[in-house]
């Protein structure tokens, strides 16, 4: 059964023909405005998803509940966002489940922790930490709007220091230096279980990787993914655009071994 918008939640505009989006929160007497004209909340709210909506220019508009991905991208950034073609990639070396206990390390703007706190689920728990009390602040904004307040716990740490939980189901590291925190993310992980971390520069890969090998992990993955879009055009045919998302870091991925002695030694 469709379920009409109602105030207080949030509504993804596409600007049809265009593919310029915009988030809103819907709110009794508010207006949404832009380049294409004014939209009234209360021409939004009572609406079924999918529907069009005209500004007062007649400019349409299609109407959409927000993917997760959509959430990620309209953060109020204060850094780099982890981006969904490495997203992907990242949570499935991850393993996460509903119910999973995942520890963060560089929460930046909470658009990767909004992703974790959907699949963790109700019952998961997302421990977050940031070396800037100042970007945490604003990712504590973003993921509150995005609905996910009430399962992460965040706070201020430096790379290196421990983590304050232990037996977590996973952990994430996205930090410039992430090896300063391999040691932290093999004491709280329990056995067996997966880290993976992203880094922008080969030198930090490398880095990274050594540490990983020091500090016991094993079944170590490094990959780079490309998403390049598609062109689907009636006259021109089918060809690659000229546009892609190529280069957005480099990620590695490892599972917590035990350390292991010769029988009789």
């Amino acid at each position: 059964m469709a379920h009409a918008f109602a105030y207080g939640e949030d509504v993804l505009l596409v600007e049809e023909g265009k593919g310029r989006t915009f988030l809103v929160r819907l709110e009794p007497g508010m207006e949404f405005h832009s380049h294409r004209g004014t939209i009234a909340h209360d021409g939004i709210a009572g609406q079924v998803e999918g529907a069009t909506v005209l500004s007062h220019l007649g400019r349409p508009f299609l109407a959409f509940r927000p993917r997760i991905g959509d959430r990620m991208f309209k953060v109020k950034r204060r850094t780099q966002i982890v981006y969904p073609k490495d997203a992907g990639w990242i949570v499935l070396s991850l393993d996460l489940r509903p119910g999973a206990r995942v520890v963060e390390m560089g929460t930046g703007s909470g658009a990767f922790t909004i992703l974790l706190g959907q699949l963790v689920g109700p019952t998961g728990r997302i421990y977050t930490f940031d070396q800037s009390a100042e970007f945490l602040e604003n990712a504590l904004a973003n993921i509150a709007r995005a609905g996910y307040a009430d399962r992460v716990e965040a706070g201020v740490l430096t790379a290196g220091e421990p983590f304050p939980v232990e037996d977590v189901d996973a952990v994430f590291l996205d930090l410039p230096t992430p090896w300063e925190a391999v040691p932290a993310a093999w004491a709280a992980l329990a056995p067996g279980r997966p880290l993976a971390l992203i880094v922008p520069t080969a030198e930090q890969l490398k880095e990274s990787v050594r540490a990983l090998h020091e500090a016991g992990f094993a079944l170590i993955e490094t990959v780079e993914v490309m998403e390049r879009p598609i062109l689907v055009r009636e006259r021109e045919g089918v060809r690659p655009s000229e546009r892609m998302t190529a280069f957005t870091g480099y990620l590695a991925s490892a599972r917590k071994r035990l350390p292991w002695s010769p029988p009789g030694g």
